[in-house]
Parts: structure tokens; C-alpha cells; sequence
């Protein structure tokens, strides 16, 4: 998928640093969307964070884990993350995924709106999730979820856990400067990337007791920057590696395809990103057991083999 060429560099910067860069707050994940507590198993929570066209990448972390045995219990994302949680909660398997992930196409999500001054309406990609998920809510998905987006007024973390599947994607996944803010109940929120690049917390809150991250966020590129748009590109990438790293530290295991040279906008390098993300998925694997293992003896469990 392209998405249209902006009228600055500004859109552009953002669109490329699709991750997140400033502060956040407590999300507001209220009680009655956690997991139900099974004493037999740890409960399994997957975060999926943003990163535009590196998203393809979690299809692949999500193959090797199913390959494994290990099925998450809880999903949560950001961004291009709440678009492959939203249909894995809905009850898609990874081979699923893939399957729409490769039938995917740019009229099916992108609508540009002339009078926003070249921006992406997001209406599309709102109705794309809807048609996938079959109309159902976020509450009534198979998997309890959670989608994370920025609520543009006062700065603070929003995180959905019920209401309509497609809007809370739409707004996980409006960059700025790129896509319209979207209006919900006269408040207006913008790509969860901008509070929370991999959502640790949301899916802690939903009730797992093991949390696998998938950061795909941007890094700093190792480069002295030349010109005033690489230097201010360069700092809010560093802002957001900040912000990613303090929440990450709360994860139990951390997924990192090697998706670096995957640009926002390549979409036409799905097969990339789901093999780097199998790669990542498949050296982690023997983490994630022993994980599992420690938190079932801790539980009073027999570990499953």
C-alpha cells in the first residue's frame, strides 16, 4: 500500500516514525474486560506494537508461536499492531492472517480527502476491519482485546476494550500528519504510537501473567543527520525508543523481527516482514517456555510439555 505523497516533509516524518514518540499516561482498561482466572495455565498476553508496513511481521510471530504449541489468551496493539490483533482476537489463525495480509489492497484502505488537505480519511480501513471481524464489537471478539490510540485534547493513553472493532483500529492507526484524527463521543484521537509503541500495559491489564512484546518500532539509524529534517526525524525516533524501552521493561519476553530496512510505506514487502518475524518468533521460543514453565510451577501447576 502507498499512501498519497504529502504536501510537506512534516506528514512524511510521521508517517515514517509510525511507533510512537511521546510521553503517556495509566490506561483506562476498565475491570470486567479481564481474562477469566483459570488456575490451570499462566494466562498469555501478546502486544503488538506499531510500526506501518513492518506490521506484517507479527503474522509471522504469530505462525511460530501456534507452530509451538502457544496460544496467546489476550491480544492488545498499536497501530499497524491493532489491525493484525484485531483480526487474530476475532478468531484468525496465523495461516489466515497471511491469507489476507497477501490478498490485501491499497483502494480496499486508503481514501484521501482533498478538502483535509490530502489526508487519509481512515473510513476504509475502519470498514476493511469491520467486514473481517464480521460486524462484532470488541467485546463479543473471540479473544479479549484491547486497541491503543492517543487522545489528542489531553495527551492520554485510550485504550479500547469494547464498543465498534474497526473505529478503535482506525484510531490505534492514524498517524499524524497523515491520517484525520477520528471523532468518537466529540473527543479526538490520533495513532496510540504517539503513548504507547508496544502495548505491555493494556494487555497486562486485560489479565495475562505472561506478556510476549513485539517491538518493531523505528531506531536511530546510527547517522549524523545533514539537514534540519534529519536531525528533528532523529530526535523524536530517540523520544520514542525512550518511551518504548520503559514499557517494554515490563514484558516477560521481548520479540524483535529485523525489520529495520522495511520503510512505512513497503508494503509490498509483506513476505519480508512475516519471515524476519518468524525468525524472531522461532529464537524465542525456547525464552517462552521456560517462561511458561516457571509460572506454572509458581502457580502449582504440572508444566505443560
Amino acid at each position: 500500500m502507498r499512501l498519497p505523497r504529502p504536501r510537506s516533509w512534516l506528514p512524511l516524518l510521521f508517517a515514517a516514525l509510525l511507533g510512537g514518540c511521546f510521553g503517556g499516561s495509566k490506561p483506562d482498561t476498565r475491570p470486567d474486560t479481564a481474562l477469566p482466572v483459570l488456575a490451570a495455565k499462566p494466562r498469555i498476553g501478546l502486544a503488538l506494537g506499531g510500526g506501518a508496513a513492518k506490521g506484517f511481521a507479527h503474522i509471522g510471530v504469530i505462525k511460530m508461536l501456534e507452530a509451538s504449541g502457544i496460544h496467546p489468551d489476550a491480544v492488545s496493539g498499536t497501530s499497524a499492531g491493532s489491525v493484525v490483533g484485531a483480526l487474530y482476537a476475532s478468531g484468525m489463525d496465523a495461516f489466515a492472517l497471511q491469507e489476507r495480509a497477501f490478498a490485501l489492497d491499497e483502494a480496499s484502505i486508503r481514501d484521501v480527502r482533498l478538502f483535509s488537505g490530502g489526508l487519509v480519511q481512515g473510513q476504509k480501513l475502519q470498514d476493511y476491519v469491520n467486514e473481517r471481524v464480521k460486524g462484532a464489537p470488541i467485546e463479543k471478539l473471540r479473544m479479549p482485546f484491547a486497541a491503543v490510540a492517543t487522545e489528542l485534547e489531553n495527551g492520554e493513553r485510550a485504550v479500547f476494550v469494547r464498543g465498534n472493532t474497526g473505529q478503535a483500529v482506525r484510531a490505534s492507526s492514524s498517524i499524524p500528519g497523515v491520517f484525520e484524527p477520528v471523532d468518537i463521543a466529540g473527543k479526538h484521537f490520533v495513532d496510540g504510537g504517539v503513548v504507547s509503541p508496544v502495548p505491555v500495559d493494556a494487555v497486562r491489564r486485560l489479565g495475562a501473567d505472561i506478556v510476549i512484546a513485539v517491538d518493531i518500532s523505528a531506531r536511530p539509524n546510527g547517522s549524523n543527520p545533514d539537514s534540519m529534517v534529519g536531525i528533528v526525524g532523529q530526535s523524536i525516533t530517540i523520544m520514542g525508543r525512550k518511551l518504548a524501552e520503559q514499557e517494554l521493561e515490563r514484558a516477560d519476553i521481548v520479540i524483535r523481527p529485523k525489520v529495520g530496512q522495511i520503510g512505512p510505506t513497503d508494503f509490498d514487502q509483506k513476505n519480508v516482514a512475516i519471515l524476519e518475524g518468524e525468525r524472531a518468533a522461532l529464537a524465542a521460543i525456547p525464552a517462552i517456555k521456560a517462561k511458561i514453565a516457571e509460572k506454572t510451577a509458581a502457580m502449582g501447576q504440572p508444566a505443560a510439555k
